[in-house]
């Protein structure tokens, strides 16, 4: 494989009984891109994620990260590895701070032991120091400062989706997995989640895989799209490639108006 491919799919299947959720899917992440999965719902996008998430075993296929075979690590070893994950559905602590819930984040770079940890060593001193640096840092990218002691169960829908998209960041990962990063969110900030992931690109350093339906974010962040359909690959290139494949604008949902939009955007 080659040194600029961060994480390669390769013939990806995963079966439920008599279905097939995903179908010989391949593809390819480079490392510093922003690389989209698109589809309908039902596609097989999230699944893909949650193969890669270890949360599925594929059921035919390999899924390679820096070189090494994924599928053989189990699921809580995958933060460790340097792959980081935001949900759909906000999976965050509400009764604890915004703070709190971001120093979490911080447990995959976790050394000491436990005696270390009952004396509160120099070294535990100098981690607990670090950790915090690592999260202030974080605060400052996404704007949270006025946020940040506020309990997650008090704030705004918007907010929780970008306390858990700094929560994925303060693991400090070389892979960012975004699951529809913009659902739920206005169109002021979905345009806030754009400016910060092209910051999470260009400033961090980091690989950003993302399923997505908003076609204009789409269009605004993405290096490279994955239309999907029914488990399979419809179509793969530029968002400007992808919007002109018939298989795409056929199958996706407002197919014209929708696909029309990653068309002007990708214009621009």
């Amino acid at each position: 494989m080659s040194d600029d491919i961060l994480l390669s799919a390769g013939n990806i299947s995963v079966r439920f009984g008599g279905v097939l959720a995903v179908n010989d899917v391949s593809f390819d992440v480079r490392r510093g891109e922003v690389f989209t999965l698109i589809g309908p719902n039902g596609a097989g996008k999230t699944t893909v994620f949650n193969l890669i998430s270890r949360i599925y075993n594929p059921t035919a296929g390999s899924i390679v990260f820096e070189g090494k075979p994924l599928t053989t690590q189990p699921p809580h070893r995958i933060a460790a590895l340097g792959i980081a994950r935001t949900f759909q559905n906000i999976e965050l602590f509400e009764h604890a701070s915004v703070l709190h819930n971001l120093l979490i984040g911080r447990h995959t770079h976790h050394r000491s032991g436990i005696f270390s940890e009952m004396f509160f060593t120099g070294k535990v001193r100098a981690a607990e120091i670090a950790a915090r640096e690592k999260v202030e840092q974080v605060i400052d990218l996404l704007d949270l400062q006025h946020h940040r002691d506020t309990m997650v169960a008090g704030l705004p829908y918007g907010v929780r989706k970008v306390v858990e998209l700094a929560r994925a960041l303060c693991t400090e990962p070389k892979l960012l997995l975004l699951d529809e990063p913009s659902s739920g969110l206005n169109v002021e900030e979905t345009g806030d989640m754009a400016f910060w992931i092209q910051d999470i690109k260009h400033e961090l350093g980091i690989t950003v895989l993302m399923v997505e339906h908003d076609m204009t974010l789409v269009s605004k962040v993405s290096d490279r799209v994955l239309a999907m359909n029914r488990g399979e690959v419809l179509a793969s290139g530029t968002p400007r490639e992808v919007q002109a494949h018939p298989g795409v604008i056929e199958a996706y949902p407002g197919t014209a108006e929708d696909v029309s939009g990653l068309r002007r955007e990708a214009a621009r």
